[in-house]
């Protein structure tokens, strides 16, 4: 089969693989859609931290957004999941270990991260093996584009609740990339009043075409009272100034990540009485993502610019960026 694969710093391509086989408890999904996502482009550019600390070398076959449909089952594996359409948990724990067991499987030291950690290929296939325990299965309402932003949109919502979005309050996103967009639509959502913070035109008027109103540089931002405010960009000066321009008793949640460490002063924090919280994973919001998807309460098809063969992806991870207005590339294997 085909499969794309990243060999090295600014290098990658196309190859011709072995398919896999469906180990015992696995599936083998046909990948229908996949998403090109902010940590692949990291592995492209030879930044990704798990390259430094070990959990991951190359060649690496990237692609952790995506969905399917069931083609094969291993051993121990209902045969009723063949034909079904899937989607699947970004992060393999051990199960056996207490994270694990209480749940948090995302977290598990031991972990595999499909496309990304511990040697577990990717989805920027034709097909990919994985877990069936880590498959959720797609009701009809929600298609392949929706189906491929499901992983970005579970972390988007982990976002919006952790930042308490609900009706009388006001968040603030910074940085209106996918994550971030996908954050104020959930907390939009939820009834919260949202406002957006950006650097660069287009992506702020595209924030506009979706139906945001308040969408500002960091110059232009007035001075209301935000409730909670939502780092999604990756500047390593902005937790602090989230910290800075959130309300007394208010919340700050950390979802983006910088290339150099970031720096927030404690004392603040405390004297302000606020609540961080970080957000790794999508993984305990998958299944309500796509509660929201099928229900139309939250559809985030527009974030597409594009969807494109295997034989592009290298050219879109380099910076050539097909035309569209949205922030999110997706990947048709089958092209």
């Amino acid at each position: 089969m085909r499969a794309f694969a990243v060999t090295a710093p600014g290098e990658a391509s196309v190859l011709e693989v072995e398919p896999p086989v469906a180990a015992p408890g696995e599936a083998v999904v046909a990948v229908e859609r996949a998403g090109v996502c902010g940590t692949d482009a990291e592995f492209f550019s030879g930044e990704m931290q798990y390259l430094v600390d070990g959990h991951a070398s190359y060649p690496v076959r990237i692609g952790h957004e995506w969905t399917g449909t069931v083609a094969e089952v291993g051993e121990g594996v209902d045969r009723a999941w063949l034909g079904r359409r899937v989607i699947g948990d970004t992060m393999l724990g051990c199960g056996r270990c207490r994270r694990c067991r209480g749940g948090n499987q995302h977290v598990c030291a031991d972990r595999q991260e499909v496309g990304i950690r511990g040697g577990r290929a990717g989805a920027l296939a034709e097909r990919v093996a994985v877990p069936v325990s880590s498959l959720h299965e797609l009701p009809d309402a929600v298609d392949a584009t929706l189906g491929a932003l499901v992983e970005p949109g579970g972390n988007a919502l982990r976002a919006a609740r952790a930042a308490n979005a609900r009706p009388g309050t006001r968040v603030l996103v910074l940085g209106p990339g996918t994550i971030g967009l996908l954050t104020a639509m959930f907390a939009r959502a939820a009834g919260a009043e949202v406002h957006l913070v950006g650097n660069h035109a287009e992506s702020l008027g595209f924030a506009r075409l979706l139906g945001f109103d308040g969408v500002w540089t960091a110059d232009e931002l007035p001075r209301l009272p935000f409730d909670a405010v939502v780092d999604a960009a990756n500047a390593a000066e902005l937790p602090a100034w989230a910290l800075d321009v959130v309300e007394p008793s208010g919340r700050v949640v950390y979802i983006g990540l910088a290339g150099r460490p970031s720096r927030i002063d404690t004392r603040e924090l405390v004297l302000k009485d606020v609540t961080a919280v970080g957000v790794l994973s999508a993984s305990p919001g998958l299944a309500e993502t796509i509660r929201h998807y099928a229900s139309g309460h939250v559809d985030p098809r527009p974030l597409v610019a594009a969807t494109v063969g295997l034989d592009e992806v290298a050219g879109v991870l380099a910076g050539a960026r097909p035309p569209g207005p949205g922030p999110k590339v997706h990947v048709d294997p089958r092209v």
